[in-house]
């Protein structure tokens, strides 16, 4: 019996994938404020990549100065909205926050700051005012949190910035990669509108780039930011992985984000991973009507990468895990019918198969959760690029790249992490940027 039942409308939909962290009312987050500590030293800031003064613009909220509040945290993360909802808060602020010591619930910080930046963005306040044109242009790669933290850093810094993106809307993971329960796409987008206006740099949708115009972008900017994230699902190399039925997990959560009720499953699900996206997509799968939804890992479930509270988020909605358990083959004639794995152990902490142990769990669809392809082919046409065994973009401490006038952040140099990591790297980027245009 499914723990949902399949969304059929809009209405439907927005009740299965309701938001985890819904925005607080001004009472909410007055009270919510009142509960904090104000550490010296706070640890729940040394937590956060882009280090936000948490303790600040939580006072700011307490003493009624929300817009003061946002500009705190926008000054650190220009994602400051999105963060306040899709970071993994439960592992980074509130996760040291000192309350827990304590065996009391931590402080919300993730929907304070969602509630304070939805404040500014809802009433459109300008936060900020633009350094003079320096003469000076920067062709950015990728709008995603990389790619548009840095746009937005150095229109602050005088710089006029185009943003050149192959999707037909912005930020990236924002609204292509994350889970609908945890932003959905509109607030995900009005974030992006904001900032756009805020900030007043261009961007060119649909506009992949390719090797002939890398080279006249080279040619016609001053400086080059990469922040072109991941590609596809990685395959995993196993018999059947093409038959219909069977699907990445990035490319299933991207078309859940555009099609919304439009997208259906079958009623048996196998998702093969053990990351936060394996999480997302298996969660994903129940919400939208699948009776049965196995989540297949190859390692002891203490092994996993995903967060701990994400696999709980999926166990609550019905998902169940299967360990050490290695897909073999994926079975059926044109569609998928199944999956037939065998039992594995731990040698010396690498994964060695059990003899003799195969077994097959009948299923109708498939979802890779297995990674995602480095751009390594992409980035073959800058030359004197130099990138690791893993393929990762390989910079500086500036973020400045082999080639000077290229410089990267995001996925495509840490192999993939959070939205706020890639925040972090776009604003640190464009400082970098700016030193080395300013010499």
């Amino acid at each position: 019996m499914a723990e949902y039942k399949s969304p059929t409308n809009e209405a439907e939909f927005e009740q299965n994938f309701a938001q985890l962290k819904p925005l607080m009312s001004k009472t909410e987050a007055y009270y919510e404020s009142s509960r904090c500590l104000f550490c010296y030293d706070a640890p729940c800031m040394n937590a956060c990549p882009t280090s936000i003064d948490i303790p600040l613009f939580i006072r700011q909220i307490n003493t009624g100065n929300v817009d003061g509040a946002a500009k705190t945290i926008y000054d650190s993360n220009y994602f400051g909205y999105a963060c306040g909802k899709v970071c993994p808060t439960e592992v980074l602020c509130e996760g040291a926050c000192v309350y827990n010591h304590s065996e009391v619930k931590p402080i919300e910080i993730g929907r304070l700051q969602s509630f304070a930046t939805g404040k500014v963005i809802a009433e459109n306040k300008l936060l900020y005012k633009l350094a003079p044109e320096n003469g000076k242009r920067v062709a950015v790669i990728g709008a995603g949190p990389a790619g548009l933290a840095c746009a937005c850093e150095l229109r602050l810094l005088g710089y006029a910035v185009d943003v050149f993106e192959a999707k037909s809307k912005p930020s990236g993971l924002t609204v292509y990669g994350v889970a609908p329960y945890k932003i959905t796409n509109q607030e995900a987008l009005v974030e992006m509108d904001y900032l756009e206006k805020q900030f007043g740099y261009t961007v060119k949708y649909d506009s992949e780039v390719t090797a002939g115009h890398l080279q006249g972008l080279a040619a016609t900017y001053d400086a080059v930011f990469l922040g072109i994230g991941l590609g596809n699902t990685r395959s995993i190399g196993i018999p059947g992985e093409n038959k219909a039925g069977c699907t990445g997990a990035t490319e299933f959560i991207e078309d859940l984000r555009m099609e919304h009720a439009a997208i259906t499953v079958p009623p048996r699900v196998v998702v093969i991973g053990g990351g936060n996206t394996a999480m997302d997509a298996a969660s994903e799968s129940a919400r939208l009507g699948a009776e049965s939804v196995i989540l297949a890992y190859r390692r002891p479930k203490e092994e996993m990468g995903a967060y701990e509270f994400e696999y709980d988020l999926a166990k609550g909605v019905g998902v169940k895990g299967l360990f050490n358990a290695q897909p073999v083959e994926i079975l059926g004639d044109d569609r998928v019918e199944g999956v037939r794995f065998i039992r594995t152990a731990l040698k010396d902490g690498q994964v060695v198969n059990v003899e003799g142990s195969e077994f097959v769990v009948l299923c109708d669809m498939v979802i890779l959760a297995t990674g995602q392809e480095k751009q390594s082919g992409w980035l073959s046409q800058i030359p004197g690029l130099t990138l690791d065994k893993g393929g990762r973009i390989q910079v500086n401490e500036i973020f400045q790249t082999s080639h000077p006038q290229y410089f990267a952040g995001g996925d495509a140099v840490n192999g993939g992490a959070e939205v706020v990591n890639g925040a972090a790297d776009g604003k640190a980027a464009a400082r970098g940027i700016d030193a080395f245009l300013s010499n």
